[in-house]
């Protein structure tokens, strides 16, 4: 990679780490499925006005939006609010990972390597960590909560497989179309009935929140994501991703003064090394055994 697209890959993942401690800090004035859609809907319009609609199915915009815009979102943003800090949050998320080379490995009969069993088993080892050691940092709904967003998060990345060759930008401001409306009624009737008065009511560090979540974690991270998968081969991007829970919980650490106990870092290692299997096993691999060729 060129040195300038992996300092953008790295800046991405940093943006998407400190996300969740914005998140966090959003979450403290105004309640999460609304959080939740006064977030797309900043992505969303004007977007849409000036945005073509990406060259795949209704039926897709429509399901991603559903899956990834109304469940996943709010999973996550209830489980945040709930008990879950937003370091934890920033790792258990990346079950996504994980979840996706399964239903890959169902869906489209894509082969296990020996490298992503090994990663599974590593990683679900780490999440049972937190199952047996509920703390400050993580309640067990909330890690229910936490683990169903993931899931959901791999269901909507089966139907961006499948489309093929697809605007990925474009797609996203038109999937950010749907699910404003459907989680404003859900917060009506399970948050708030005054939703306007709310917003008009909170500090501008909620309002930087919900920009930040919307217009840079969103629209700017995403869109050098795609312009980085279409560049390079995906094998050499989404390794990056990995450092999305380092910055996560650094940040969390640094702002939120959020601290791991000794069994919930020890869960934490063994899903990043995990993780690491499922993404880098090969490399890994062939780099140990280029080694041992030259020794």
């Amino acid at each position: 990679m060129k040195i300038n697209d992996i300092f953008l890959a790295t800046l991405v993942a940093v943006i998407w780490g400190v996300n969740f401690t914005v998140i966090k800090i959003g979450l403290e004035q105004i309640p999460p499925v609304l959080f939740s859609a006064f977030r797309f809907a900043v992505v969303a319009i004007p977007a849409v006005f000036f945005i073509p609609f990406p060259k795949t199915s209704f039926w897709n915009v429509l399901g991603v939006g559903i899956i990834l815009g109304v469940i996943k979102f709010s999973l996550l943003f209830i489980a945040m609010d709930i008990g879950v800090s937003a370091g934890l949050a920033s790792l258990l998320l990346q079950a996504q990972v994980l979840f996706t080379i399964i239903l890959s490995f169902i869906l489209f009969r894509e082969t296990l390597t020996s490298n992503q069993i090994i990663g599974l088993i590593i990683a679900f080892l780490g999440f049972s960590f937190f199952f047996f050691n509920q703390g400050s940092n993580v309640t067990l709904l909330g890690l229910i909560l936490m683990i169903l967003a993931a899931f959901s998060w791999a269901l909507a990345n089966t139907i961006i497989k499948k489309m093929g060759d697809v605007n990925l930008l474009h797609f996203m401001v038109w999937v950010s179309l749907i699910p404003p409306i459907p989680l404003a009624a859900l917060s009506y009737f399970m948050e708030t009935d005054t939703p306007i008065t709310l917003l008009m009511s909170t500090t501008m560090s909620t309002w930087l929140a919900i920009l930040y979540v919307g217009f840079i974690s969103t629209l700017l991270a995403f869109s050098i994501w795609a312009k980085l998968i279409k560049s390079y081969t995906s094998a050499t991007v989404t390794p990056f991703a990995l450092l999305i829970p380092v910055a996560g919980m650094l940040t969390s650490s640094i702002v939120l003064g959020e601290q791991l106990d000794l069994l919930e870092m020890l869960g934490a290692f063994l899903v990043m090394l995990g993780l690491i299997f499922c993404v880098l096993g090969q490399r890994i691999l062939r780099l140990l055994k280029s080694v041992k060729q030259q020794q």
